[in-house]
């Protein structure tokens, strides 16, 4: 919170249309109740029921907090078939996800300005631009230049291809984890796994038993990013070989399909005490990089958070009645 106040804005907004690209996938579901959480510049958003709530810290070191209904269209129609619902609401949740990685600047950095279209357009093309470049072209470019050999089999391409996915990826997430920005960002994700493991778990929500908490969660976004990974692979090998210009756009066009298949493994292994939690291991071992063991003030923005989305009316602040959501 030092130099939080004078750090270059525009650094700030590159740094967080890279988050936009890591982050925004961490939609959870509870067993008891639909519970989920990201983690945003000095804040958290979590998501209750019916509800979304995200708290700030502002440079003055108060809680700013805002509630807003959460989007009805996802409980209808064909929204909630399996598969389907799984890329609706990570769709959901890069929307919310945006917005809420802007509130988060705006009133962590102390300035009454908002990012405007044109800003929050570039960011979005940027972090989409970025995605698509390292973990889809580059992992196809690189697995031909591995497997060169004439014939090889477009299977063992596809495994090549997603080792080098998986690989780009854990690098990318130790790169950025060195940046101190991120880092606080890291630490503020390990304060709402905590603060949802003792929700799930019964506990009270007092920094005590919130801080005893494991900061890893089998639904977490990070894991989620790695069974993406390995559904791939099975879901590429039915689409044969070709150019790098055809595998590449398959794998675009692909990905709501490996998006939603993804979202079913993860919801079925969280609940499962047997199969589950060993098939998605490796993936959780993986949270041990994107979250930090957070300080006593981050673990009370993040109980802050999932009070008012379980209850909105909790807030303190910066509830508007008229305002449907963001």
């Amino acid at each position: 919170m030092t130099d939080r106040g004078v750090e270059d804005r525009s650094v700030l907004k590159g740094r967080m249309s890279i988050l936009a690209g890591m982050l925004s996938l961490w939609i959870e579901e509870s067993r008891r109740i639909p519970v989920g959480g990201q983690a945003v510049i000095e804040g958290v958003l979590m998501k209750g029921p019916k509800h979304w709530g995200l708290v700030v810290r502002e440079p003055d070191g108060k809680l700013w907090s805002k509630a807003w209904p959460g989007s009805e269209w996802l409980k209808r129609g064909a929204w909630k078939w399996p598969v389907i619902r799984g890329f609706a609401s990570m769709a959901d949740m890069m929307r919310v996800g945006m917005k809420a990685l802007s509130i988060s600047a705006e009133h962590a950095l102390g300035e009454e300005e908002s990012f405007s279209v044109t800003e929050l357009v570039i960011s979005v093309s940027v972090a989409i631009l970025m995605v698509a470049g390292l973990f889809i072209a580059l992992p196809v470019w690189l697995s031909d230049q591995v497997v060169s050999e004439p014939g090889a089999s477009f299977v063992v391409k596809n495994i090549v291809e997603g080792i080098i996915r998986c690989a780009v990826f854990v690098a990318y997430i130790a790169a950025i984890g060195a940046w101190k920005d991120i880092r606080r960002v890291f630490s503020y994700h390990g304060a709402e796994h905590k603060t949802i493991n003792a929700y799930e778990s019964g506990l009270p929500l007092s920094q005590e038993s919130v801080a005893s908490c494991s900061r890893i969660h089998r639904r977490c976004g990070t894991s989620f990013l790695l069974v993406v990974v390995a559904v791939s692979i099975l879901v590429f090998s039915f689409f044969g070989d070709g150019p790098l210009w055809y595998r590449a756009a398959a794998r675009v066009l692909l990905l709501p399909l490996v998006i939603g298949l993804s979202y079913e493994v993860i919801k079925g292994a969280s609940k499962s005490d047997t199969w589950g939690k060993y098939l998605i291991m490796p993936a959780l071992w993986l949270q041990y990089l994107t979250t930090r063991t957070p300080d006593a003030s981050m673990i009370e923005v993040a109980i802050r958070s999932l009070e008012i989305a379980l209850d909105p009316q909790a807030a303190l602040t910066g509830i508007d009645e008229k305002q449907p959501g963001i």
